[in-house]
């Protein structure tokens, strides 16, 4: 039986602009369960990546609150929240948020070192992530700028899972690279999440949103429609194909 690994309560967002109040969230119950691969879809400008962000501590709600890992983040300090997302999440973006002036096993470490001093256990982790990925030797001591869009999303997931987060949050990871690059991020991301790793990705890309076994669709700062299936299995692409085909129809996606 899964657990629930983080919940909302009433959450809202809004903005102000030209003095005139934006309600991008609106009233949000969610609970999302560990282990799952939930996808956030909606049109533009519906709350996709708005409601990463508060779900993941990157911004604060106007209003509610966001229970996850024993703690209602909505009410902790910036600093409590800077120490919750180090320990407790994992951030994967379309733009690649590496340091240009550290190499790939650097970059790395540099954010594994923030949570734990053990140099000698941590370089030999990350190594074996950046294998697991598809990142051979060759590649761990170049700069950023010397890796192909594909290679650096890749270093960048391994960042992400380098402190062991309960949730790993991603927002379009593939939108920047081309067909081989994204299908390949999408297997990596389709096996840790096999793995046990609880993902929660928000995409507007029919390929992307195939991969996940639950489907958030917004409209207008709320949640309009609620799809679950089975998880990934590409022996049964046509039928999964299909279903999600229908439900985002009924969405008018």
């Amino acid at each position: 039986m899964q657990n629930t690994i983080l919940r909302t309560e009433k959450l809202c967002k809004s903005f102000s602009s030209g003095g005139v109040q934006q309600h991008v969230l609106k009233n949000l119950d969610i609970s999302l369960m560990e282990g799952d691969f939930t996808i956030i879809m909606g049109s533009s400008g519906s709350g996709k990546s708005t409601l990463l962000y508060a779900l993941s501590g990157m911004d604060r709600p106007s209003l509610g609150e966001v229970h996850f890992a024993k703690a209602n983040i909505a009410k902790l300090s910036n600093d409590q929240l800077a120490i919750f997302r180090r320990n407790h999440c994992g951030f994967v973006f379309q733009q690649i948020y590496l340091l240009d002036n550290m190499s790939v096993l650097d970059n790395m470490l540099a954010s594994a070192l923030l949570v734990s001093r053990n140099k000698r256990e941590l370089t030999a982790k990350a190594k074996q992530l950046l294998s697991q990925v598809g990142l051979e030797e060759a590649t761990w001591g170049k700069f950023p700028s010397q890796l192909s869009g594909g290679e650096a999303q890749r270093a960048g997931i391994v960042r992400a899972l380098i402190n062991d987060p309960k949730i790993v949050f991603a927002d379009e990871p593939t939108g920047a690279l081309n067909s081989a690059s994204s299908t390949n991020v999408l297997d990596i991301m389709t096996r840790i999440n096999r793995s046990g790793q609880s993902i929660v990705m928000v995409t507007h890309d029919f390929k992307t949103a195939l991969r996940g076994n639950r489907i958030l669709y917004l409209r207008d700062g709320m949640i309009c429609g609620d799809l679950r299936l089975d998880a990934y299995d590409e022996g049964q692409h046509q039928a999964r194909h299909d279903k999600l085909d229908a439900f985002l129809a009924e969405m008018g996606w």
